[in-house]
């Protein structure tokens, strides 16, 4: 996928608004969510209303290729989801809280 100069395809190969740590498939999903360019200029308030409507056009001219993009981004986002362990509850939380202070006192 060839990218106009506001987009910038970094090392491991997200693209990015140029100049910002908003990735081009946030922009989309919002958009798609239902966003108009205004409403996502507000959501990302570092992000010019132009700037906003030049990638939506651009995703508008590019659709398939960047939903293949957006597609191997949520791919990859979700297949790290399920690799991670999930986080302790609160119940164990407070038996590990318990047990460091009962390992303290001795």
């Amino acid at each position: 996928m060839e990218l106009p100069a506001f987009l910038t395809r970094h090392k491991y190969g997200e693209i990015r608004l140029t100049g910002h740590r908003i990735g081009l498939l946030h922009v989309v999903e919002s958009y798609n969510e239902g966003m108009s360019a205004e409403q996502v200029a507000e959501f990302f308030p570092s992000l010019s209303l132009p700037l906003v409507r030049d990638v939506i056009t651009y995703y508008q001219q590019n659709r398939a290729e960047v939903d293949a993009y957006v597609a191997a981004c949520r791919a990859e986002i979700d297949r790290q989801a399920a690799e991670t362990p999930p986080a302790p509850d609160l119940a164990e939380m407070h038996r590990r809280l318990a047990a460091k202070r009962q390992a303290e006192a001795k």
